[in-house]
C-alpha cells in the first residue's frame, strides 16, 4: 500500500493572494479550529504513553524528545520549559534536534537525511530502558526519527512517535503511534501550521500530566516553580498567601528563604 502524506496535499484554499486580510485569518482560524479534534481522538495513546512515562521516570528514566525542523524546535521548547515551570533540573526531560542547538534558528541543510545520527545523539546522553524516546515527525517519514526509534525499540526503551500522517514509516517505528489527523495545511505543505499545532497540544500534554503525576502541581498551581522574574516571585507570593492566610510581606519573605512555594509551604506547617 503507497504511503499518502496528507500532510503535503492540496490545501483546500486556493487564489491565496488575491484574499482579503480578514478571509485569510477567518479561513486560518476554521482550520485551526480541526486540530484540537483531531488530538482528542489520540488521548488513548498519549494516556499509554504517559503512563509509561511516568513509571520509568518514578525509577529514575528520563524523557527524550527527537525530532526535525518544526518538529524538533516544539520537542527543543517543551523540554526547555519544564525546569521553570516545574522545578524539575533540565536533566529530565531533554529535547534533541537534527543539525544540533545551530538549527533551532537556522535550517541545516539535509540534517534530518541521516539514519543514524539520531541514534548518535541519543547515544551521548546515555539513553537506556528507564528512558522514553519520543519521536517528532510531522510528515512521519524524517530518516533522523526513524533510526533512533528502530534501535530504541530494538534496545527495549519505551517508544512513541507523534505524526500528522496516519500509518506512517515513523510511527511503525515506535510501540505508541500518537497520529492527530489535521489534514491539509492551509498552505499546501506547510506543516508549521496545524501539524505544528497539533504536536504543540500534545507535547504539553504529555508533559503537564507528566509533571502532575509526579507532585510537581498542588491543586491546580505550578508549586515547584522557579523564581526567575518578579512575575514569578509575584504569583508564589499570592499561592502562600491563600494558602497560608498570611499577609504579602510575610509570605514573601517566607518564599525568597525557601525558593519555592511547596518549599515554603512546608517548612511554615513544619514550623520550621
Amino acid at each position: 500500500m503507497t504511503f499518502v502524506k496528507i500532510t503535503e496535499q492540496p490545501s483546500h484554499y486556493n487564489d491565496l493572494e488575491k484574499k482579503s486580510v480578514l478571509e485569510l485569518l477567518t479561513e486560518i482560524n476554521a482550520e485551526d479550529q480541526k486540530v484540537a479534534i483531531a488530538v482528542q481522538k489520540a488521548i488513548p495513546e498519549i494516556e499509554r504513553l504517559v503512563t509509561g512515562t511516568v513509571e520509568r521516570m518514578r525509577r529514575g528514566g528520563r524523557l527524550f524528545y527527537l525530532g526535525a525542523g518544526t518538529s524538533g524546535r516544539l520537542g527543543v521548547l517543551d523540554a526547555s520549559e519544564i525546569p521553570p515551570t516545574f522545578g524539575m533540573p533540565n536533566s529530565y526531560v531533554i529535547g534533541l534536534i537534527a543539525g544540533g542547538d545551530n538549527a533551532l534558528r537556522n535550517p541545516v541543510e539535509a540534517a534530518e537525511d541521516n539514519m543514524e545520527k539520531g541514534w548518535e545523539d541519543l547515544m551521548e546522553h546515555k539513553i537506556n530502558e528507564d528512558d522514553v524516546l519520543v519521536g517528532i515527525a510531522a510528515s512521519g517519514t524524517t530518516p533522523y526519527v526513524i533510526g533512533a526509534l528502530r534501535r530504541a525499540r530494538e534496545k527495549g526503551i519505551l517508544t512513541a512517535a507523534i505524526s500528522c500522517n496516519p500509518d506512517s514509516p515513523v510511527a511503525a517505528e515506535a510501540e505508541i503511534k500518537i497520529e492527530p489527523i489535521v489534514g491539509p495545511e492551509y498552505v499546501t505543505g506547510s506543516t508549521r501550521m496545524k501539524s505544528g499545532t497539533a504536536q504543540k497540544l500534545v507535547l504539553n500534554m504529555i508533559t503537564t500530566s507528566t509533571m502532575i503525576k509526579l507532585g510537581r502541581v498542588k491543586g491546580n498551581r505550578m508549586v515547584n516553580m522557579q523564581l526567575t522574574n518578579q512575575k514569578l516571585v509575584d504569583r508564589g507570593t499570592r499561592m502562600i498567601v491563600d494558602e497560608l492566610s498570611l499577609n504579602y510581606e510575610q509570605a514573601k519573605n517566607l518564599l525568597m528563604i525557601h525558593g519555592s512555594v511547596k518549599k515554603a509551604i512546608d517548612s511554615y506547617r513544619n514550623g520550621q
